[in-house]
Formats: C-alpha cells, structure tokens, sequence
C-alpha cells in the first residue's frame, strides 16, 4: 500500500518582494505532482495588497485554492499582520480527523506554529505534522522540544508520524535530537536511522563519532546547497525519496520540494496485530 508525499515551502505565492505573483504555476505544478499529502509552509490565508496588485489573485486563502475540489485541508495561521497572514497547510486526499495549530513562537519578531493533523488511512490515524521552524538555534531548539513533548504526551508511543517542512536547521543538529526522542528516521537517511547503533547510545556520545545524516539539499533554489527541508518518520517504509530540480521548480520558489513514496503496508499490519491482541 503506497502513500505519496510532499512538502514545499512556496515563499507566499510570490517572487522575491512580492513583484511577480506565482500561485498559479504553482498550484499547477503541485497538481501534477499528483501527492496524496502535501504539507506546505508561508501559505498565504490572505493578503490584501497583493490581491490589489496582481490581477487573477485568488479570491480564497492560498491552501484551498491549491488544495481545489481534490483534497481536503487544514491551515494552521501564524504570522498576523494589518493586510493579512500566513501560515502552514496540510492537503490531504484522505479525510481529515482534526487539526490544531500549537504556537510555537519564541518571540514577538517571528511568529511560528507546529500544525497537527491526524488523518485516517484506513484502518490507521496517521498525525502529520507541518514544520516552520524559526531562524535562530536556540528557538529552533525550544520549538523542536515542544514538537516532542506533545508526541510524547498525547500520542501512542507506535502512533504513525509524518513531520515535514521547513527546519531552518543549518548543521542538521535537530536529527539527533529527533531521531533518539521519537524513533524517527528521515526519508533520505533511512539506511543510518535504522542500523546506526549510535543513534541510541546517547550516554556514550563522548567516545564515539557522531553520525552523518544524508539529508538532501533543497535551499536556495539557484545552487541548493543546505538541508532545511525534511520529511520525518515512524512507522512508515520509504520507497523513493526525491528532491525536484530544473523546471518548473527553480521559477516558483526560494526552495525545492521534495517528494516521498511511502509503503504503510507494515504500519496496517502492526495496528491490526496489536488491535488483535487486545480483543
């Protein structure tokens, strides 16, 4: 059973300074991706100046508007501003359960939220989480650490994840942290997450080397060169994980997407062994 995934910070719709609208080539582009989960990031719920500037501007937030009549969605709004706000989405082709938007802002300058959405694959709640990190360490850090405090205390310790975004993560130090608090692994590091004996030995950190994650470049779209976008996960198989390049994608963003095939066939088995078990 496969699943396919994406995630795309698409920079408000706009190219740099708001000069050249590019919602529609990207709501194009995105379509033919042809994902069943989207989670996007700077997702403009609304914006007046730019709907008086640009002609065609979408009459609706920019999540519906990609999302058209083929997916459900979820907005999660956190930067408020006088002509509007923006925020991060989740399209879903399957139903969602529920959303809730966890501010996560760590001060007055830079406004940032965790969205939380469980869907039902199935016979499987699945809980994405969409990512936008904030630009200095020590915020990432408190933010990433509120993310695990809510898994740990809320969720089932086997529940599925999927967390995916924008992590502003310069030197790839959240990983670490990620992968020995919650038992994820990211798509592009799988073989390392699964078999690396380091990831668990934390109070042996001293006296070996640490890993190194193969996370894929996606930023800047001219010459990528850091790993800010990540696709995090439990309970889920990769299958294919890919960064787009070349056209469109260099046109309509200051990041590249990536884009994951996932097979949960194990993750329907797992819950129905352990529904099974408890009958």
């Amino acid at each position: 059973m496969k699943l396919k995934i994406a995630t795309y910070n698409i920079h408000k719709g706009v190219s740099a300074f708001g000069r050249k609208a590019r919602i529609h080539g990207l709501k194009e582009a995105i379509s033919l991706l042809d994902a069943d989960l989207v989670f996007l990031q700077e997702v403009q719920g609304q914006h007046d100046y730019h709907a008086e500037n640009h002609t065609r501007w979408p009459e609706m937030g920019q999540d519906a508007f990609i999302a058209g009549d083929t997916h459900e969605v979820a907005y999660g709004m956190n930067a408020v501003y006088q002509h509007g706000h923006h925020g991060n989405a989740l399209l879903s082709r399957f139903a969602i359960s529920s959303s809730y938007n966890h501010d996560v802002s760590d001060h007055a300058y830079e406004q940032r939220g965790i969205l939380h959405v469980v869907i039902r694959l199935g016979s499987l709640d699945v809980h994405c989480f969409v990512i936008h990190l904030g630009l200095f360490a020590t915020s990432r850090r408190r933010q990433v650490q509120a993310l695990i405090k809510e898994i740990q205390s809320n969720l089932p310790a086997d529940a599925p994840l999927i967390i995916a975004g924008d992590f502003n993560d310069w030197s790839k130090g959240l990983s670490q942290t990620l992968y020995q608090e919650l038992g994820v692994r990211e798509a592009f590091d799988g073989e390392r997450a699964q078999s690396g004996s380091l990831l668990s030995l934390s109070g042996m950190r001293g006296l070996m080397p640490q890993p190194r994650f193969k996370h894929a470049h996606t930023f800047p779209v001219e010459m990528p060169c850091l790993c800010l976008d990540r696709v995090y996960l439990r309970g889920f198989e990769v299958e294919q994980a890919k960064v787009l390049r070349g056209a469109p994608w260099t046109t309509l963003s200051d990041h590249l997407p990536i884009l994951v095939t996932l097979d949960f066939s194990s993750a329907i088995a797992a819950a129905m062994a352990a529904k099974a078990s408890s009958a």
